[in-house]
């Protein structure tokens, strides 16, 4: 059993929603990025979502494009990213999800990828923009190297499709709560609800919901729905807003606090 497996096994037995979060790899610079990371996963994170900064973003919206802008000028890569991941994996509890697009994956080379991505500590690899009917050698290479290949779900995916989904991911399962790119809303889209009914009528893999989150109540309503709410543009919002402050580890702790209802609005 995977970590991503214990944990949303262990979020299932306590009736609890669980929180993933995003963040770029090297956003605002390389030093504080891993610090982030640690800050995360001592408030209480369920799974650490990072992404590999790209210049050419389809899914992401303006807030993570320019997070992706500082990490690549500030010198990040696929590779600097897993040995970021690697130089953490023993401190962290939480798994972690390395989030990308396939052109790195591509440059890098699949086979050298997977097996980097494993020695490195990575739980989970999700690819926004690889078609599931084009995932048969990603997955063969992940299944080969243990970590859980995931898959991206839209409110227009269809049947054939969710249950594909199904039979190749492993982990969870990352359900959309509305078209378009990433950022944050004030609402979770009427879309959502009936995405995680169509899911559950063919798997019972965890469904994480992403796009739009950015609230406790949006984490409370996703885990009355589903078994976690994704949380990334809010977050990598107060990276950007706090990125020359001395207090930007803190500040990220308490973003944190307060979306898990620990504390109040920051």
């Amino acid at each position: 059993m995977s970590r991503i497996d214990d944990t949303f096994k262990r979020l299932r037995n306590n009736r609890c929603p669980g929180l993933v979060t995003y963040v770029t790899a090297g956003d605002p610079d390389c030093e504080r990025s891993s610090q982030i990371l640690e800050v995360l996963d001592r408030s209480g994170v369920d799974v650490l979502e990072v992404g590999v900064p790209f210049s050419d973003p389809l899914a992401d919206g303006e807030v993570i494009q320019r997070a992706s802008e500082r990490a690549l000028a500030a010198g990040a890569t696929l590779t600097w990213t897993l040995d970021l991941i690697r130089n953490l994996r023993s401190t962290l509890i939480a798994p972690v999800v390395l989030f990308t697009y396939a052109n790195p994956i591509l440059r890098f080379g699949l086979e050298k990828f997977t097996e980097r991505a494993a020695q490195s500590g990575v739980d989970g690899v999700l690819v926004l923009d690889l078609p599931i009917e084009e995932a048969e050698g990603l997955w063969q290479a992940t299944k080969r190297v243990d970590i859980d290949l995931i898959f991206l779900l839209s409110p227009t995916t269809t049947r054939e499709r969710i249950a594909r989904a199904a039979s190749l991911g492993r982990g969870f399962l990352y359900g959309i709560s509305r078209l378009g790119v990433t950022g944050e809303r004030t609402d979770i889209a009427d879309d959502a609800k009936i995405l995680v009914e169509r899911i559950r009528e063919v798997t019972s893999l965890p469904i994480a919901l992403g796009f739009g989150m950015s609230s406790p109540d949006h984490v409370r309503e996703v885990g009355r729905l589903a078994d976690a709410a994704v949380v990334g543009s809010g977050l990598v919002n107060v990276i950007a807003t706090g990125a020359e402050s001395s207090d930007l580890p803190e500040r990220v702790s308490r973003y944190v606090r307060w979306l898990k209802g620990e504390e109040s609005k920051v």
